[in-house]
C-alpha cells in the first residue's frame, strides 16, 4: 500500500525575547510570569530598558517554550502573565499567538481539577503604543484580544506619576475584559506604596523588575557607590 502523502509541516511561531521571569511582583497583583519581548522603535526618552530596543538582541524562542513556562508558572501558583518589552506590538503576530495560547492554558489550569483550579489569573500586556494606535491597526488590535488589561501610551521621563504599576502620568491602565474590571478597578487610581521595585541577582549581574520613581535609579547607584560597588551597562544609560 503506498503511504499517504504528508501534510504541509507545521512551522513554529518565533517570538524574539529579552528575558523572562517567575515570580515578578513588581507588574501587576500578585506573583506573575514575566515576558519581556525584545526590540522596540519607539525608543522613549529616559526608559530603563535600552537593552530591550535593538531587534536583533535578545534571544529567538518559540511560543510553545514560553506557553511551556506559563504552564508551569500556573502550577506553581501564579496569580498573572504580565507582558512588556521592548514593544510587544513591534511583533504583532507572535504576540497574538502567544497571548492566545496564554488564554486557552490558563482556561485549562481554572478548570475544575487543574492545578489552578477557582484562582482568578489575569493576562496584563503593556506597551508604549496609544490606545488610538491599537485600534486602528488590524495587527495590533488583533494582537490584543487575549489580553485582560493594556498599559497604553509612551513614556515620558518629564511627567512622574505615584500611580501603581505605570511609569508616567499619560499611561492609561484599560481593563478589556469582567475579570479584567473585577481585578484592576481598584488599581486604576491607586498610589503605589512600597518599593516599586524588584531586585533579583543574575548570573553576573543584577536585574530589576518593575516601574521605579522619578531618581529612583540614580539614587541606586549613589548607594552602591558608597558601598564599593560601581555598575557597568547599566540599561537605563546608551
Amino acid at each position: 500500500m503506498e503511504n499517504a502523502p504528508m501534510g504541509p509541516e507545521l512551522v513554529p511561531v518565533l517570538l524574539r525575547v529579552s528575558e523572562t521571569h517567575f515570580p515578578v511582583e513588581t507588574l501587576g497583583p500578585g506573583r506573575r510570569l514575566g515576558i519581556w519581548l525584545q526590540g522596540c522603535g519607539l525608543a522613549c526618552a529616559g526608559c530603563m530598558s535600552r537593552h530591550t530596543w535593538d531587534p536583533e538582541g535578545g534571544d529567538s524562542r518559540t511560543v510553545a517554550s514560553l506557553l511551556g513556562l506559563w504552564r508551569a508558572a500556573l502550577a506553581q501558583g501564579a496569580d498573572g502573565l504580565t507582558v512588556s518589552g521592548g514593544e510587544p506590538l513591534d511583533q504583532p503576530a507572535g504576540l497574538a499567538a502567544l497571548l492566545a495560547g496564554a488564554a486557552e492554558a490558563r482556561a485549562e489550569a481554572v478548570a475544575p481539577g487543574g492545578p489552578a483550579a477557582g484562582r482568578e489569573v489575569d493576562i496584563l500586556l503593556y506597551t508604549g503604543y496609544e490606545e488610538e494606535e491599537v485600534e486602528r491597526d488590524a495587527a495590533r488590535s488583533a494582537a490584543v484580544r487575549h489580553a485582560d488589561v493594556v498599559v497604553t501610551g509612551r513614556f515620558r521621563v518629564a511627567e512622574p506619576t505615584e500611580l501603581v504599576w505605570r511609569g508616567s502620568a499619560n499611561q492609561r491602565m484599560l481593563p478589556r475584559t469582567a475579570l479584567g474590571r473585577a481585578r484592576y478597578q481598584a488599581h486604576l487610581a491607586r498610589a503605589a506604596s512600597g518599593s516599586r521595585l524588584q531586585v533579583v541577582e543574575g548570573e553576573g549581574d543584577v536585574r530589576l523588575y518593575g516601574v521605579p520613581r522619578r531618581g529612583e535609579l540614580a539614587a541606586l547607584e549613589r548607594r552602591l557607590r558608597q558601598v564599593g560597588v560601581r555598575l557597568t551597562r547599566p540599561s537605563w544609560r546608551p
